[in-house]
């Protein structure tokens, strides 16, 4: 069975790169047509996943999609998008604009790799990642361990949702650089963090870490994780007010055979390709939709079917529709005082970083940290744990610590953030608040 079903993938893909041969793709890019936005079209052979992929290209950019029109009709791919950049500006980069054209023209984009997440080797770095229990202190924990084990952070994502966080790390080898090849220390490592995320409680939900040399798109893989973790499931002490919740409804059209759904919710950047994502991970191919932004507004409709052909069956399957399309819109949501540090990079910032922001009890609901040319360029998204705004004294505190220069704030947070944070679950921390004393004897390190 496995031969056969090798043979029929093997099948597919060559049919595949003959109907792309046949019809390469082609990408229009206009800054006539409109006068407050960029035009992309984009026409090309239809695929599962060609979609996501077009506007993964998009969001990795940083470029922002106020509209969009979609339609893949039989064995053809149609797409059009208004884009502009963070700024609300045509995207007039000259670099850019050949970097879309060539991605989206090329043959790695719409490569057949969507069966699974898309992983290849990488020399560079070791992948690291976590999901497990959201809980106090537990970034800063994970820190200290890698620190304590000469790993350095160079890339790392942070999500926390309905009491679960997930996290996709970067580490090399302190003293050379590099992915760490060892098996012995890969090992350790993997045991030690798998520690960490257990924690004192037994019967908590599963921790799970994982240690690889791959390399897959952070953000997407985030979404894997905490869809396969099942994050989607409604907690009751989790349930957010009315104001704050996307409306997401999912209704099917007997006489075309599609299932529509419809999302209205507050606009962000990146929430057209979280929705995508979540949609394909799900194994839902999208026929038609329209997209809008307009102001602090997201509308955004799709039409639908599974990828055996049927649309949306029972409830039940439309009420997972909804709720996976809400946890996706909700894992990215940014609670809270933004804060830049941008400082030269070096073994243990992370840690020491997170340690500041954890003995001022401060809490972290989302963080990024990147690496480029020796310059650690981080973002966390903090507030009081207790759901009041955060105390300008603090913050002047912490950034006296670090330096007023590296640490910048650039952000506050809303009266609806701080009242939805003062009703949020207890167990809602990934990091922050009062450190329990924890030794290394505690992680595993050091023998008791």
């Amino acid at each position: 069975m496995a031969i056969d079903m090798n043979f029929s993938h093997d099948i597919d893909d060559e049919y595949v790169k003959l109907i792309r041969r046949m019809n390469p793709p082609r990408v229009v890019i206009d800054n006539d047509a409109c006068k407050d936005a960029t035009v992309i079209r984009v026409d090309s052979a239809n695929k599962h996943g060609i979609l996501l992929e077009v506007v993964q290209v998009l969001t990795d950019l940083n470029l922002i999609v106020t509209k969009a029109y979609i339609s893949c009709d039989g064995c053809w791919f149609m797409d059009v998008f208004n884009v502009t950049d963070q700024d609300g500006n045509k995207v007039t980069d000259e670099g850019v604009l050949d970097y879309i054209k060539r991605s989206l023209e090329s043959d790695s984009c719409f490569a057949s790799s969507m069966r699974s997440v898309g992983v290849k080797p990488s020399v560079d770095y070791t992948v690291i990642e976590l999901i497990g229990n959201d809980r106090q202190g537990l970034l800063s924990e994970v820190s200290a361990v890698l620190t304590h084990l000469k790993c350095n952070v160079v890339h790392a994502e942070v999500w926390t949702h309905n009491t679960r966080a997930a996290a996709v790390m970067h580490v090399t080898d302190d003293e050379t650089g590099s992915a760490i090849t060892d098996l012995e220390r890969l090992s350790r490592i993997k045991g030690l963090l798998s520690n960490v995320l257990r924690g004192s409680n037994s019967r908590s939900k599963g921790a799970k870490t994982v240690v690889s040399h791959g390399v897959t798109h952070i953000e997407r893989r985030l979404h894997q994780m905490m869809f396969a973790d099942r994050d989607y499931e409604l907690l009751d002490e989790d349930v957010m007010e009315d104001q704050q919740k996307p409306n997401v409804k999912v209704v099917n059209w007997c006489d075309i055979d599609y299932s529509v759904v419809t999302i209205r919710s507050k606009d962000r950047p990146k929430l057209l390709f979280d929705t995508v994502c979540t949609l394909t991970d799900m194994q839902y191919v999208v026929f038609h939709a329209n997209v809008v932004a307009e102001g602090t507004e997201a509308y955004q409709e799709y039409y639908i079917r599974h990828i055996d052909g049927s649309p949306v069956k029972s409830d039940a399957e439309r009420q997972r529709v909804i709720h996976c399309l809400e946890a996706a819109i909700r894992r990215r949501v940014s609670e809270g005082l933004k804060l830049e540090l941008c400082t030269t990079d070096r073994v243990g910032l992370l840690s020491d970083v997170t340690r500041i922001f954890r003995e001022n009890s401060l809490t972290v609901t989302r963080a990024e940290v990147t690496t480029k040319a020796g310059k650690a360029i981080n973002t966390f998204y903090v507030r009081d744990p207790s759901g009041y705004p955060v105390d300008s004294k603090t913050i002047d505190s912490i950034r006296e610590l670090i330096g007023q220069t590296i640490l910048k704030v650039k952000g506050s947070s809303s009266p609806k953030e701080q009242k939805q944070a003062s009703q949020d679950s207890p167990t809602r921390f990934l990091f922050g608040g009062l450190f329990r004393s924890r030794s290394f004897v505690n992680f595993g390190l050091i023998r008791s």
